[in-house]
């Protein structure tokens, strides 16, 4: 493969990048238009909404459950195929769920699509990691992993707030609509730019599988799924918080989810290029940040400069985290790299369903809209154990790890 030019590597970064951006407003947008779906396609919804809208909620489940589903099976049977190749398959599997979503008459057959849609979702961010460290050149996963969540992240702060407007001025079917020409953006941009780097025929699913039989695998598992609970136990009930315990008026939501956004960009960023130069302080110190950013999230969201400050702060920190944690698997993962890139993204689905739900529990039981945080901290803590247990099952291997990326263009 000849030498890539700057202008190309650029634009095939931008393109990963691209197809994380329309993942996480595809993903997130759901629920800033869930009312308008409920109203479109649920019958009921004016006399009694909070039934109907806790029923199209399921959309978004649905969406977790493909994810939760779908990141193993495709890295399973893409282990014989060119990275490249597989992120073509994916998105168009993207952009066929998400334009069924943005077309199919009744609430079951979106409810069908959503699932669709969730499948590719933790392979696509897998495989886009891989290839964005290998356009990166060796010693650079962290930042490869990074920029691919990138998209992810920055979705937060514009795509999804716009999408909720369009949704809200338009119909929520526009929203898919647009994050389908994105996606076909994304399909042609791959297919002009990323280099077809060639498969590995020696790999099979069942020699991918093996995976899966490793401690240290399914321990990393564990940091991510339970360790990462709490952000979403946060962010789930974010709103109520604004408005009942800062406070705030309704208006001022979508600022606060945009400040938390932001938050993510910025330790997306910082966790990227920690992870390549301090891989084990950055996981170890980012938990502590991410501990103690719940505590004071817990003590202060009631004032609304409070709000601000720890919600950002709880954002960077789990941001911060991400990377790292990510690039562990991976290495955990040894040859069935892709495989354990993709897990990462099936352990943060089960983290985001794990932390909705028991923070919805901690509210019910009358602890208040500010005990998600006191749970956040203690899930963040069990991470943090977790984390250490691995470290002590790695030196007790020896201390022997793969790093799986890192391999130039040439």
């Amino acid at each position: 493969m000849p030498q890539l030019t700057t202008f190309r590597r650029n634009l095939a970064l931008f393109a990963l990048a691209l197809g994380g951006f329309a993942i996480g407003t595809t993903e997130f947008a759901t629920m800033g238009v869930l009312p308008e779906i409920a109203g479109d396609l649920l019958p009921g919804y004016e006399a009694d909404p909070q039934r109907v809208i806790a029923q199209a909620g399921t959309l978004i489940t649905l969406y977790a459950l493909g994810v939760v589903v779908g990141a193993p099976v495709f890295a399973v049977l893409g282990a014989r195929l060119s990275q490249t190749k597989l992120a073509l398959w994916l998105l168009v599997l993207l952009i066929i769920g998400t334009v069924g979503s943005a077309l199919v008459p009744g609430f079951e057959a979106v409810a069908t699509f959503r699932f669709i849609s969730g499948l590719p979702h933790g392979a696509y961010f897998g495989v886009a990691s891989l290839l964005a460290a290998r356009l990166m050149g060796p010693g650079s996963m962290g930042k490869g992993i990074a920029l691919a969540m990138s998209g992810l992240t920055v979705a937060n702060v514009i795509g999804v707030p716009l999408s909720t407007v369009l949704g809200q001025q338009l119909g929520w079917r526009w929203v898919y609509g647009l994050v389908a020409v994105l996606f076909v953006a994304t399909l042609l941009l791959v297919a002009l730019y990323v280099p077809r780097f060639p498969g590995d025929p020696q790999r099979s699913p069942l020699r991918e599988l093996t995976a899966l039989g490793s401690a240290r695998v399914w321990i990393m598992v564990a940091v991510l799924s339970i360790g990462f609970g709490g952000f979403f136990a946060v962010y789930s009930y974010i709103a109520e918080v604004t408005t009942r315990e800062a406070g705030l008026g309704a208006g001022m939501v979508p600022w606060v989810i945009a400040t938390m956004g932001v938050g993510m960009v910025l330790g997306n960023i910082l966790g990227g290029i920690l992870t390549d130069k301090f891989p084990i302080g950055t996981a170890l110190w980012g938990f502590a940040l991410f501990i103690s950013s719940f505590v004071l999230y817990s003590l202060l969201a009631s004032h609304p400069v409070g709000l601000f400050v720890f919600a950002f702060l709880v954002s960077l920190a789990s941001s911060i985290l991400l990377p790292t944690l990510q690039a562990r698997l991976i290495r955990m993962s040894s040859e069935a790299r892709l495989l354990g890139a993709a897990l990462n993204h099936a352990a943060g689905n089960i983290a985001n369903s794990l932390g909705a739900w028991l923070g919805g529990l901690v509210i019910a039981g009358g602890f208040g809209y500010l005990a998600p945080g006191w749970l956040g901290a203690v899930l963040a803590g069990a991470g943090l154990v977790l984390l250490l247990v691995s470290l002590a099952v790695q030196r007790r291997d020896g201390g022997k790890s793969v790093d799986t990326a890192g391999i130039p263009v040439v």
